[in-house]
């Protein structure tokens, strides 16, 4: 565990531990060059993931396989994604940088409304749901595809501006064309109630889109039910376990049951095949504009907007620079 005030690459000076797990632990930090900045480090123990779930990488392989996935993560740019900044070994140990994101998660959000005996609206829920498929659909598009393979409320973060940020890319998994092992450098077991039966499958189990659109199911579960879904095994082992989401939660509409079910269908073939199929099957649409015109996505902010239209703005001054050149010669 690094110490509070420990300054890592002579840049980021740790603050505190805000969370820990198995393969290593993430920090808040300062950046010492960006006055102001605060970020998350995410630490990874390569020499704990030597021979995890049949990888058969060495440590020299593990390193190098962790270096391939985190420039992938450091290219990725999304509204509703924390951006990776930077990658960098200290000491045998390995560290992602990222934009630390303000707010509260989701399951925070949901133990407190329990607590006061109440329940997150169906709205509530399918407005997050939206930006949470928008994120995936931009992973999913990625060439490789991205995975992000650990979805769950704890994972989801509402920012103060009520912007949805999905965090925590510790079991990200960079897919290559040919490639069906779901160990990766960055990755762990993923927590049960959200994962699929063939995210268990070590080196002979594969993962693909699929996987993600079943962790997403888990979590719309259990935010509009109160309580997470039966976890695969146990599922797999008694058919028809899981509890229906109306019984749960009458308030819930059909079309919205039926949609998070085929998502929790325990075979992949049976689950929609892409984030698009699954918007498809919740809203009707799988257009994120015809979302946001539907009241189920929050309207951009004035950033987004300019970052969105970057290209055309910047276009726009470089006309009026040359017109303005030109009238001055002219004169």
């Amino acid at each position: 565990m690094l110490e509070s005030g420990a300054i890592l690459r002579e840049r980021y000076e740790i603050a505190r531990m805000v969370g820990q797990g198995g393969m290593g632990a993430v920090y808040r930090a300062n950046d010492l060059r960006l006055a102001g900045r605060v970020c998350a480090l995410k630490e990874i123990l390569p020499n704990l993931l030597i021979g995890y779930e049949g990888a058969g990488l060495d440590l020299d392989q593990t390193i190098e396989q962790f270096y391939q996935e985190a420039s992938v993560l450091a290219r990725l740019d999304h509204p509703n994604l924390p951006k990776v900044s930077d990658y960098f070994s200290v000491a045998g140990r390995e560290y992602l940088v990222m934009d630390f994101v303000e707010g509260r998660d989701l399951q925070e959000i949901l133990t407190e409304t329990l607590q006061q005996q109440k329940r997150l609206s169906e709205a509530q829920v399918l407005a997050w749901a939206t930006q949470l498929l928008d994120a995936l659909a931009y992973l999913h598009s990625q060439d490789p595809l991205v995975l992000h393979r650990d979805i769950k409320p704890s994972n989801i973060k509402i920012t103060p501006a009520n912007r949805l940020k999905l965090v925590d890319f510790g079991l990200v998994k960079v897919m290559q064309p040919d490639d069906a092992r779901t160990v990766t450098v960055v990755q762990g077991r993923g927590t049960v109630a959200y994962t699929p039966l063939e995210q268990y499958g070590g080196d002979t189990g594969h993962t693909d889109a699929r996987t993600d659109i079943y962790s997403v199911g888990a979590t719309l579960y259990h935010l509009l039910a109160g309580a997470p879904p039966q976890d695969a095994k146990e599922r797999f082992l008694k058919p028809g376990l899981l509890v229906p989401l109306r019984q749960k939660n009458p308030a819930i509409s059909a079309r919205t049951e039926r949609a998070v079910f085929q998502a929790l269908a325990m075979h992949p073939d049976e689950r929609p095949v892409s984030i698009a199929a699954l918007r498809q099957a919740l809203f009707g649409t799988d257009s994120v504009q015809e979302s946001q015109a539907d009241g189920l996505l929050p309207p951009p902010t004035w950033n987004e907007i300019l970052y969105g239209n970057r290209a055309l703005i910047g276009t726009t001054i470089f006309l009026f620079i040359i017109a303005a050149v030109i009238s001055i010669f002219d004169l």
